[in-house]
């Protein structure tokens, strides 16, 4: 949001559980992500900033793979962006494997 001059700077994170596990919300009112690199901001070494090296997001993504969750953007409303995650619930069954033997040993 360092980018945005005019305007309110906001940034909210909620949180929701239900059976299937919990959902951690984390949104910002700055530029946003342009549509077409919404998926690519997850890869290494993409990055969209002059200074950045673009690891951080890749192994957010990673880390969130082996506990068996979902790691995702999109758009804030009415400018933004929103990233999400989810975590499965203790109960929900491990199908990961990595997740799944450590939760064996």
């Amino acid at each position: 949001m360092g980018s945005v001059e005019v305007g309110v700077r906001a940034l909210s994170i909620s949180t929701a559980q239900d059976h299937t596990g919990v959902l951690v919300a984390v949104g910002d009112s700055g530029p946003g992500i342009d549509p077409a690199h919404l998926e690519r901001i997850f890869e290494a070494f993409y990055t969209t900033k002059s200074s950045g090296v673009g690891m951080g997001l890749s192994i957010c993504r990673s880390i969130v793979d082996a506990h068996g969750g979902r790691l995702w953007a999109e758009a804030n409303k009415p400018r933004g962006a929103v990233f999400q995650l989810t975590l499965p619930g203790a109960e929900t069954e491990l199908t990961n494997p990595i997740q799944a033997a450590a939760h064996r040993a």
